[in-house]
């Protein structure tokens, strides 16, 4: 079969060299950055983490930037500046405003930046805030931790609309957000679209960085069989007694034409990435075995999915 990947497989190492746009100025070349990641969304999400794995990845990284300096930033003459990422958050305030300007701004100089937006539950966040017994910076403002994320969330609303990836860190460890953000940027040259396979447990909540749903409770359930019950879909045995529901064969071809026809007209819109989520109950048994056959089936199609199983050891 021919190869129709449409972009590279992530690496982890980082010693490739990435490359330059050289565009002509008034009086001089100048370089654009190869890459440049603006890193967002609601407070206790674990931007700084986020920040100093960028770093870690080869990154030169600026905390807490106003939205006006942006193109600055990116405005190196001597290309010293290669992968840049930055964060630009509440903290801004009334400059926050100007993020739509500066982001034109670097258009027009050829830097297409990544605006990746981190997010989590309110419990979570609560509870963060609690333990780090740091303050919301809209604390003031608003008096409470509910009241200060709400204020926020409305306030970066249209910024997580616009964001290219929504990662929700409620169930990430820092090390397995670390591990995720190296897959994700961990590349010289981005893929034109990345694709994560994520299984799920209704029961947990939906997913907040999910593009694509699909519900598989329809499916014939290993929690009512008392020797499948705690295992996972990455059991032989579970995973035979799923496939063996007269269903799911036919639900699996359903689902695998309609990703393989969405995923080319992602891709032309522009989509750098894409969150394919499958939901059971728990999220430990069905969704599993399906998630794992539509990212098998991806692969066969040239793609090189991520995938991820956020509930099944709950």
């Amino acid at each position: 079969m021919a190869d129709r990947r449409r972009g590279h497989p992530v690496s982890d190492t980082l010693t490739s060299q990435p490359t330059f746009q050289t565009l002509p100025g008034p009086s001089e070349a100048r370089t654009v950055p190869s890459a440049f990641v603006i890193i967002t969304g609601i407070s206790g999400s674990g931007k700084s983490l986020a920040l100093r794995v960028f770093e870690d990845l080869g990154f030169y990284c600026v905390d807490n930037l106003p939205p006006a300096l942006l193109p600055q930033l990116a405005n190196v003459r001597d290309g010293s500046l290669r992968r840049i990422s930055c964060v630009v958050d509440s903290r801004a305030g009334s400059q926050l405003t100007g993020l739509n300007d500066a982001l034109a701004e670097l258009a027009k100089a050829g830097v297409q930046p990544r605006i990746l937006f981190l997010d989590a539950s309110n419990p979570v966040l609560v509870n963060r805030f609690k333990e780090t017994r740091r303050k919301h910076p809209l604390m003031p403002q608003a008096g409470g931790i509910l009241p200060s994320i709400s204020a926020e969330r409305e306030m970066l609303s249209g910024l997580k609309e616009r964001a290219d990836k929504v990662i929700d860190t409620s169930d990430h460890t820092p090390r397995s957000l670390a591990i995720l953000l190296g897959q994700l940027f961990g590349e010289a040259v981005a893929p034109p679209l990345t694709i994560t396979v994520l299984s799920f447990g209704f029961k947990y909540g939906l997913p907040l960085d999910a593009d694509l749903v699909f519900d598989v409770r329809f499916l014939a359930n290993p929690h009512y069989v008392r020797e499948l019950r705690w295992r996972d879909g990455g059991d032989p045995a579970v995973a035979e007694y799923v496939r063996q529901d007269p269903k799911t064969a036919p639900f699996l071809a359903r689902l695998c034409d309609l990703v393989e026809f969405s995923i080319p007209h992602y891709i032309a819109e522009g989509k750098a990435y894409l969150t394919i989520a499958i939901g059971c109950t728990g999220g430990r048994h069905r969704s599993v075995v399906v998630a794992e056959d539509l990212a098998q089936f991806l692969r066969r199609e040239g793609y090189e999915p991520l995938v991820q199983h956020r509930d099944a050891k709950r």
